[in-house]
């Protein structure tokens, strides 16, 4: 009875260790169970560190569940609870060593990317703080290789991180100058001032004056409102050279492109572009959702 007792104290622990390294709720409670068993065919009245032990041997058995996966080319990956809501987060020890930004887009992008022995040693070192000498008994190998295998997670979890967070980033970019364009089209004036930042800078070449915009520049969220209200109606969205714009183009040549500056969700700047050369150094390109 009090083994049971003592590895219940320990249950909760052993449920975010197995959660985060196979980001799956119902094989999470089946790598505790079975460490559960284990537990219970050994004699642990030896074992010092008993909350130690029982990471080593959840840790392997997940790692064994993880190589299974990658044999079988399944994708396990359990969307009934985010990441970011993993068993055992809010208040405890474990939770705690989850830094802040590592849960979320870190382990979505470290369950989706990393083999099983980068995935372990990046968890129990990264995340629970385990010293990789514990962690090389897991995997079987060297302390020093399992230090290589957790800076090269690291290194592969933060390079996912960035890229995840500059797709946001040019989301929101091309939503708000989705939103500009919409209320410019359907003349809401007052919809347009809300997308423009007060100081917005509006300026455009010369051709662009020369076919009737209103000079090279133009200051102000209610006048550059004033002159695009009501407007842009076959304007289409592009990126352009890779950020959000937009242009005209009758008959499928370009003729007008506009590149769109956005500061804390609103319109800082707007470039606008007709003279035909440097169109053509543009690099424009249709917006995929």
């Amino acid at each position: 009875m009090s083994g049971d007792l003592g590895f219940e104290e320990h249950r909760e622990h052993l449920r975010a260790v197995a959660f985060r390294m196979l980001g799956s709720s119902s094989e999470a409670d089946d790598a505790v169970q079975e460490t559960w068993m284990r537990f219970a065919r050994t004699d642990t009245g030896d074992v010092e560190n008993l909350r130690g032990w029982l990471t080593t041997v959840v840790s392997r058995v997940c790692l064994n569940l993880l190589r299974s996966r990658r044999t079988r080319r399944e994708d396990a990956l359990d969307a009934e609870v985010p990441l970011a809501a993993a068993p055992g987060a809010g208040g405890d020890p474990e939770s705690d060593a989850v830094r802040a930004d590592a849960v979320g887009q870190a382990l979505e992008v470290v369950i989706d990317a990393l083999g099983p022995a980068e995935r372990v040693a990046f968890v129990l070192h990264d995340l629970f703080g385990v010293p990789f000498d514990r962690i090389a008994l897991v995997l079987d190998r060297s302390t020093e290789a399992t230090r290589q295998l957790a800076s090269r997670a690291r290194r592969r979890v933060r390079e996912g991180r960035a890229r995840a967070e500059a797709d946001r980033d040019a989301r929101q970019r091309r939503s708000v100058v989705d939103a500009f364009l919409a209320a410019a089209r359907e003349g809401r004036f007052e919809d347009l001032l809300a997308v423009l930042d007060p100081d917005i800078v509006v300026v455009a070449d010369e051709d662009a004056v020369a076919t009737g915009f209103s000079g090279r520049e133009v200051i102000g969220a209610s006048a550059v409102a004033a002159i695009f209200n009501g407007q842009a109606k076959d304007a289409v969205a592009v990126l352009v050279d890779g950020l959000a714009g937009a242009m005209w183009a009758p008959g499928g040549t370009p003729r007008s492109v506009l590149a769109f500056a956005v500061v804390d969700g609103r319109v800082a700047s707007i470039e606008i572009m007709n003279d035909p050369k440097a169109i053509a150094a543009l690099e424009l390109a249709p917006v995929h959702d």
